[in-house]
């Protein structure tokens, strides 16, 4: 719980429910290098991927591993802990829950690779391995492998990476091949960092310290062992001792990405109530805490967040008990979990935003931060509103499509 506020000791609403001693256990160690995080936080802003201490911290604190297989050196936690933890850093800093969300995703596919590959990226290494599942490439087949070619864009959490994901078209002879159902045959291939070239392009207006650059392969052999068929992203992963979790890969992802937007709300909802406790508007009398219309947004900013953080553990409940066996419906609640966790997300923070006046349109504010942010997070395609709509094409009877 936290209940510490700057400008006194309070309980605004009850929030009481215990969390597991693993929640507890990862949430302190946010805590513990919480300090790491805000000293460097204004560093990774403004060079546009965290500085090296950052990441230090994290990885020794286990966060890059922290949803990967124990089998395979990770904490294999529930995914409760897991949202919980990215949450918190993203409180701290969304740039860096993005990167942990994201690598939270890439690391799904170590339960889908062959296990001595898995063992080599994941466990053999403590770099991050990130990259794009968008098959913006072409792969042309090759006797024990591919020939991978192509661009991708946001490689969240490049600038500390040992390997990077690369999703491809496969090519035969330079034609397309098709799967049985007639779709393009993709593949996920794995290349080391020495096979690639970064490209300095990460200039946006939010997530601006992720180091989410775009990347180019050119002609590189990539051994069939290195892959994973996109095909079997969308079932759970076989059993075998060293799988972490049966949950699809797709059903997996979208958690860490909701949960950085919504670990944003919680640091707006935070930041938000520590500037209206301090600040008297100009010519006014009075504090921003004590006007009706700020009580007002405040308190239904507060409701709106808390019925996120309820939808997205739900889901994550779901997910872990369905993972298996949940097919198109369970497919069809994460998705819209994750677009509703971030349009509400969102919609909270806007609204603080917007009350908060002149004080949030100044880079030194977290407001203006967590705004930025957010609604850049919301523009990546697992929070996207097609999957609102999507779900709503699968509950009238239609079947669950990934996009029209």
């Amino acid at each position: 719980m936290d209940h510490n506020h700057d400008g006194g000791e309070f309980l605004a609403l009850l929030d009481g429910k215990p969390v597991s001693a693993q929640t507890a256990d990862w949430l302190g160690r946010v805590d513990t290098i919480a300090p790491v995080i805000e000293k460097w936080r204004e560093e990774g802003e403004r060079q546009r991927f965290s500085p090296l201490p950052v990441f230090e911290a994290l990885r020794d604190a286990g966060f890059p591993r922290m949803l990967v297989s124990r089998e395979l050196g990770g904490a294999q936690v529930p995914l409760e802990t897991g949202s919980q933890a990215l949450q918190a850093l993203a409180r701290l800093d969304p740039a860096i829950g993005w990167q942990m969300g994201v690598q939270a995703a890439i690391g799904r596919l170590s339960d889908y690779l062959p296990e001595p590959q898995a063992r080599e990226l994941f466990l053999d290494q403590d770099a991050l391995v990130v990259g794009s599942v968008n098959p913006t490439g072409t792969a042309e087949a090759v006797g024990g492998g591919y020939r991978l070619s192509g661009r991708w864009g946001f490689a969240s959490g490049s600038a500390h990476a040992a390997w990077l994901v690369c999703a491809a078209r496969v090519t035969t002879g330079g034609a397309p091949r098709t799967t049985a159902g007639g779709g393009p045959e993709i593949r996920m291939l794995f290349v080391p960092k020495s096979a690639v070239r970064m490209l300095d392009n990460w200039h946006t207006l939010g997530l601006r310290g992720t180091g989410s650059e775009d990347y180019e392969v050119d002609d590189v052999f990539v051994a069939e062992q290195y892959t994973v068929d996109q095909r079997d992203m969308f079932a759970a992963p076989p059993a075998r001792p060293s799988r972490g979790y049966g949950i699809s890969y797709y059903d997996f992802g979208l958690f860490g990405s909701s949960s950085t937007v919504l670990g944003a709300a919680r640091g707006a909802l935070r930041e938000f109530q520590r500037l209206a406790l301090t600040k008297r508007p100009a010519a006014g009398t009075s504090t921003l805490a004590a006007s009706h219309t700020v009580q007002d947004r405040y308190a239904r900013a507060e409701a709106t967040v808390r019925a996120a953080r309820l939808l997205l553990a739900d889901a994550g409940w779901h997910a872990e008990q369905y993972g298996e066996t949940g097919g198109d419906a369970l497919s069809a609640t994460v998705r819209l979990t994750a677009a509703t966790v971030a349009e509400l997300s969102c919609a909270a923070i806007t609204s603080l935003f917007t009350v908060a006046g002149t004080s949030s349109l100044y880079a030194s504010s977290l407001l203006e931060r967590y705004f930025r942010d957010a609604h850049s997070a919301a523009k990546h395609i697992t929070l996207s509103p097609t999957n609102v709509e999507m779900a709503g094409q699968y509950l009238l009877g239609g079947g669950l499509a990934m996009r029209r």
